[in-house]
């Protein structure tokens, strides 16, 4: 089942359980699929719809972050729960030390050996994690791995 699929299913579900924040976290995610999708002027593929999903959860979270620092917490608090809806549908994360790994794979496969090789490790290593580690971690790995 694919991701547009999985989306109309809940929010039916959302719908029959009266689950307001859920069923506007899903309606909101539908809405920038097929933006993204009339913006492509295509059908979605799932890594698309896994790109906008990814998009959607960073948006959230650099909200949360500012709620946090502005001390909005009935604002935070609404924001994290849309967050656990959101990470309902983002693939299985990967741990830090699976990532650890493709870290250090990836930067032998490029043959990186300093810092000044950031931008390329970083381009080679995002197409294989993407949705399934945050960048921040994946940086903070990197600059470690090349130190």
């Amino acid at each position: 089942m694919n991701l547009l699929d999985r989306l109309n299913v809940d929010m039916k579900e959302a719908m029959k359980k009266k689950e307001k924040q859920k069923l506007s976290v899903i309606r909101m995610v539908k809405s920038s699929l097929q933006n993204e999708a009339i913006k492509l002027g295509q059908e979605l593929t799932d890594e698309d719809a896994l790109t906008v999903l990814n998009r959607e959860l960073k948006q959230r979270k650099d909200s949360l972050h500012e709620f946090e620092k502005a001390n909005r917490e009935d604002l935070a608090a609404k924001v994290r729960d849309e967050i656990t809806i959101l990470e309902i549908y983002m693939p299985e994360q990967l741990s830090e030390e699976e990532v650890s790994e493709i870290v250090k794979a990836t930067i032998s496969e490029v043959g990186a050996s300093s810092k000044a090789d950031m931008g390329k490790v970083m381009g080679a290593i995002m197409p294989k994690v993407k949705g399934k580690a945050d960048g921040g971690l994946i940086n903070r790995l990197v600059q470690q791995h090349l130190s």
